[in-house]
């Protein structure tokens, strides 16, 4: 998975339109469409502004090393919560967050 598609997935998995997901990581919203339709690739400065973002920070070591640390809070788009509030990850019993 690239970085384009690994946004993507980010913002799928929080359940927010692109205009949303611009307004609270600040990426301008024609760089994530471009992102999104495969027409360029984020660099580093887009990556390190995205996970500066609060909500969105639990996914830095997935975006840079493919990797999951739940147990530091570091999770992957498919671990994110089912909902505002929700501890339930909906692919499992265990409780995440």
């Amino acid at each position: 998975m690239n970085m384009s598609e690994k946004i993507r997935a980010i913002r799928k998995a929080e359940g927010l339109t692109q205009v949303k997901f611009c307004e609270i990581s600040g990426l301008a919203l024609s760089t994530l469409k471009n992102y999104e339709g495969g027409h360029a690739e984020p660099g580093l400065q887009a990556i390190l502004q995205l996970t500066k973002s609060q909500r969105f920070e639990k996914y830095t070591l997935w975006l840079m090393t493919d990797k999951t640390a739940p147990e530091s809070g570091q999770i992957a788009p498919g671990c994110a919560h089912s909902g505002q509030g929700s501890k339930d990850s909906g692919l499992s019993e265990r409780n995440v967050g």
